[in-house]
């Protein structure tokens, strides 16, 4: 059988490390039906990779995490992650927002040394929006190295507040006053879905991925924007391990692309002339992706 142009390259731009130190995020895992095994167990860079062949995912940005007071995935646990498969697995970034000196050197040790793709803060961990000023300094250093940020909009999964993740007024604000950053908003949006496509419309470096939701249940006004003027802004994304990668990659083949499910509504969803981009190209473009490549650590199969 023909591989299907839409999925020569799938790139989740919002992974996270299994074996989840995050109290938190427990109930978000309980309410999505998430395998239990991947919040309590690390899994090797040769495991994770075998879970991505499964599902058809081609490469995945993987996120450390810092939250006040402590580091729950260090950016040298990531890099061992990228070290062991160098044009699949991609590091993310993370930082001390209290501390931004430290934080600015760690941005460029990372992205200059080891090749990590951006910067990925998650505002609801520090109850403090993009917005604000702690933030400045590591957009300065992002838009130096032209590498990209990465954050959170919409509601909070977890219980911790939601306004910290609202486009308008805080993406927004980042976005006129570092116009040259590239901002890529995580989790679609919802319930503010139609603010972030606003925001996103209106400056040339905003970018939305559709993590942490099923694509079957993708918000009409993303999926609108997808289809129209943000057919080169919109990216694939899972928030995996809270959604496994092969339920997101079959989900988009059933309800999207006018095949599956979609076809049997009338060819609703995301159309199959976007995907290709949805899917993979526009965050290579964006991230400076390199190809992939045969990994050392899988021979050239």
């Amino acid at each position: 059988m023909a591989t299907d142009p839409a999925f020569s390259l799938v790139v989740d731009v919002w992974a996270n490390p299994t074996g989840g130190r995050i109290p938190e995020i427990k109930r978000l895992f309980e309410q999505s039906s998430s395998d239990p095994a991947l919040l309590e167990r690390k899994l090797s860079p040769k495991a994770l990779v075998g879970l991505m062949d499964a599902a058809g995912v081609s490469q995945i940005c993987l996120a450390a995490w810092h939250r006040p007071g402590a580091v729950l995935t260090s950016n040298e646990e990531i890099a061992e992650y990228t070290r062991a498969y160098p044009t699949r697995i991609f590091g993310l970034v993370s930082v001390d927002l209290s501390d931004p000196v430290a934080a600015v050197k760690e941005i460029d040790h990372y992205v200059t040394k080891e090749g990590f793709k951006g910067l990925r803060v998650v505002p609801w961990l520090w109850n403090l929006p993009p917005s604000d000023r702690h933030y400045w300094p590591l957009f300065v250093k992002c838009v130096e190295l032209d590498v990209p940020f990465l954050t959170q909009v919409g509601h909070t999964g977890p219980l911790c507040p939601s306004e910290v993740g609202r486009p308008i007024p805080h993406i927004d604000e980042v976005a006129l006053k570092f116009p040259d950053l590239k901002i890529i908003c995580g989790h679609i949006g919802y319930p503010w879905t139609a603010e972030m496509v606003s925001v996103a419309w209106k400056h040339a470096n905003v970018y939305i991925d559709a993590s942490a939701h099923s694509p079957k249940y993708y918000p009409p006004e993303f999926v609108a924007f997808a289809n129209t003027t943000g057919r080169s802004k919109v990216m694939f994304g899972t928030n995996f391990p809270q959604l496994n990668w092969k339920d997101c990659v079959d989900g988009v083949r059933s309800f999207h692309g006018g095949g599956g499910e979609a076809g049997k509504r009338g060819g609703g969803g995301i159309r199959k002339e976007v995907l290709r981009g949805f899917m993979g190209e526009n965050a290579k473009r964006v991230l400076k992706l390199p190809d992939v490549e045969p990994s050392p650590l899988r021979g050239n199969l």
